[in-house]
């Protein structure tokens, strides 16, 4: 028979599997993180020291929160699709994945924008606002399974970038957990973006190198 709860004594996994409700959100054995070694580049692999799979804002500051304080190393991952590496736990990081963060928050036709959670599909959007004749135009080749987190942490773009531009292009706000697990909101609905530097600019395309973004307001096409 099966035995139920963590079957380690390591604290720490201990404690995160705490903060995300369980064991049935978090990986820890070897034959489980075998599968996260790599992203779409999959020249050099290594093993995180844990996947945790937060279900929302809250769940992932209190995991950044915790690292932080404990010093372990972490790094969000979407879909795994990128060909870059950025999903890579060079250093037995934990991982914290987005994919069980996948709404659609709201749609707003009449000002051509949308709110979507960091592990919605982008592909999704566009179906999902297509029958009315709106689009999301940033269209990775990988859009069928690749999530607009993802592509905010990579700036991605697709054969449309020609023409629309790049994901940069196309977000109006970001919330953003910050590698001390501080909540911000950036440009919609938060901190304001003026004159001066450009902090969506910034965070898009950071690789989650200055923070997670857990929610994501992109402009739509018509």
């Amino acid at each position: 028979m099966r035995k139920k709860g963590i079957q380690t004594n390591d604290p720490h996994i201990q404690a995160l599997a705490r903060i995300v409700g369980g064991e049935k959100s978090i990986l820890y054995k070897k034959e489980d993180l075998i599968a996260y070694d790599c992203d779409g580049f999959t020249v050099h692999r290594h093993l995180p020291k844990a996947v945790v799979f937060p279900k929302n804002t809250e769940e992932v500051a209190a995991i950044v929160k915790y690292c932080h304080e404990h010093d372990l190393p972490f790094l969000a991952r979407g879909a795994g699709t990128g060909l870059s590496g950025g999903a890579i736990p060079l250093n037995g990081e934990v991982i914290i994945s987005l994919v069980r963060m996948k709404r659609l928050i709201s749609v707003d036709l009449e000002n051509r924008r949308a709110v979507v959670e960091p592990g919605f599909v982008n592909l999704k959007l566009t179906n999902s606002i297509s029958d009315r004749g709106y689009y999301y135009a940033p269209d990775p080749s990988s859009q069928y399974c690749c999530t607009i987190g993802g592509n905010v942490a990579e700036n991605a773009g697709g054969a449309h970038c020609l023409k629309y531009g790049v994901t940069t292009n196309h977000i109006l706000g970001l919330e953003v957990v910050l590698p001390n697990g501080e909540i911000i909101e950036i440009g919609e609905n938060g901190i304001p973006d003026p004159p001066g530097y450009d902090l969506l600019g910034l965070l898009t395309g950071s690789e989650g190198t200055l923070g997670i973004v857990t929610k994501i307001t992109v402009r739509i096409l018509k």
